[in-house]
């Protein structure tokens, strides 16, 4: 049952060839048995999930049963969930059981889905590699001397490794696409105000955006179709009508222009992860879309830009872990002063204390103007270079990451290195664009990512096209040696 997708599985349990009971219990003893090898889970469900397993098989016994019934999933453990602990990977909140469902859990909810529990990730959803967890890095089912991507590492690791059909991800920077990239998934980061943030714990107000992780851009698709939508708790959410986004997964894709980037196949990108790319390039050819390429000439600014912006929001967001409102507390404090420092300083990790210092001097008097404010007009050229590129094409393509998944502590010492595993998706979020990565091949047994960007709430082209390449290729199809 593990190796079949989310669409396989729900028309399995329609026509009665298991149980959601049966299902979820599968998934169950799949984390119990392997999990301790990979360490995506923070938290497992059994109870809760069984109890809503039994519920949805009474649903569709009753006849009521929607497209999604009975399926088991996995949630990033940055969405607040009733009753269970939700700890953002930190140990700031590891004793915090959520008082409320996030919207999207509440979805999932709606839509009769079973939650096998909350995944690991970087802590605050700070980091490209899974290891600034309080719980330990992930690690890749394809190669355990790997990271998994982050910050949603623990996603993609459960899903590539066959622990649950999908999962939900957060992407501020790359925090979907790149772990989908290493782990050899699809992942899509929906348009921003496309997915409720409400409950979503938040770490830069302005880029974070929630979005499906599964094996398919069909099971996206149908994941999507239960996460968007306008919710009135949230003010980024924006009021837009949702399409079907499985209505036009087999639409033909004669006469679509791709456009790739010049700036994403020069310096840092290697021989072999170029060729491995136009290699998937060549098969939208060979569907009817046309290449040409195009110019996003401010590109290499988007990593400078984000790493003023992101940490100036992350200062204020988690300004209100302070021991006293929310969060760890210091024991035996003799005063408010040494609470506050003792708190944080315990509560929080390296990664999270160095973004808070950047974002709290990039805001202080005097360094205003000097950056943040020159950071958000660079923010609005990288935006400009993605409107007068979707002038000229329909997709944007190139890779999602510069190198497959590198190894674990390789890059722990340096975190401009680790900043620049996000050279190719960090001006998406700038911009507030949909970005899909599919598989696209491996590099020394390890996966590669393709990543697919469109224009605002385009998500259903971008899934259109994704299940087109996905029709034509296997590489969605492999597993690593676990998930057999």
């Amino acid at each position: 049952m593990h190796n079949k997708t989310i669409a396989e599985l729900a028309q399995g349990l329609a026509d009665g060839e298991f149980s959601s009971v049966e299902l979820t219990q599968h998934f169950l003893q799949r984390i119990d048995e392997l999990d301790s090898q990979y360490n995506s889970f923070i938290t497992v469900t059994h109870e809760q999930a069984l109890a809503e397993a039994k519920a949805a098989d009474e649903i569709r016994a009753a006849g009521n049963a929607g497209k999604l019934t009975g399926i088991p999933m996995a949630h990033k453990d940055i969405f607040c969930t009733n009753g269970v602990l939700t700890t953002c990977g930190s140990k700031m909140l590891s004793n915090f059981t959520a008082p409320y469902d996030a919207t999207v859990i509440s979805n999932f909810k709606k839509a009769g889905m079973v939650s096998l529990g909350k995944t690991n990730m970087d802590e605050f959803a700070m980091g490209s590699s899974n290891e600034t967890s309080y719980y330990g890095p992930s690690k890749n089912p394809w190669d355990l001397n790997a990271v998994p991507g982050g910050s949603s590492g623990g996603s993609a690791a459960a899903v590539a490794a066959r622990l649950a059909p999908a999962a939900t991800g957060t992407d501020t920077g790359g925090s979907i696409r790149q772990p989908a990239a290493f782990c050899g998934i699809t992942g899509l980061k929906p348009t921003y105000g496309r997915v409720s943030r409400w409950g979503m714990i938040a770490y830069a107000s302005s880029l974070d955006q929630g979005g499906p992780m599964a094996r398919t851009a069909e099971d996206c698709a149908l994941l999507l179709n239960e996460m968007a939508g306008f919710d009135p708790k949230d003010s980024t959410s924006l009021k837009k009508a949702v399409p079907d986004y499985t209505a036009d997964l087999s639409k033909p894709l004669n006469g679509l222009r791709i456009g790739l980037p010049k700036e994403y196949f020069g310096e840092g990108l290697s021989a072999e992860m170029g060729e491995t790319i136009m290699a998937a390039v060549k098969e939208f050819e060979k569907l009817g879309a046309t290449v040409q390429e195009i110019s996003l000439p401010n590109t290499m600014l988007a990593i400078p830009a984000y790493y003023v912006i992101a940490p100036a929001e992350a200062s204020s967001n988690l300004s209100r872990y302070d021991g006293v409102r929310f969060g760890h507390r210091c024991e035996e404090p003799v005063n408010l002063e040494d609470l506050y420092k003792r708190s944080r300083g315990e509560g929080f990790g390296k990664e999270v204390q160095r973004r808070i210092l950047v974002g709290t001097y990039a805001l202080s008097e005097g360094y205003y103007d000097a950056y943040y404010r020159k950071a958000q007009r660079i923010r609005r050229l990288i935006q400009q270079d993605f409107l007068n590129a979707f002038n000229e094409v329909d997709l944007i393509m190139g890779p999602t990451a510069p190198t497959p998944a590198f190894d674990l502590g390789s890059n722990t010492e340096d975190p401009v290195q680790m900043y620049m595993e996000d050279v190719y998706t960090l001006a998406v979020n700038l911009a507030g664009l949909p970005g899909i990565s599919v598989p696209a091949g491996l590099i020394n047994n390890r996966p590669v990512g393709l990543q697919i960007l469109a224009g605002h709430f385009q998500e259903a082209q971008l899934l259109n096209a994704a299940h087109q390449f996905q029709s034509a290729t296997s590489w969605h199809q492999l597993a690593p040696g676990a998930g057999q």
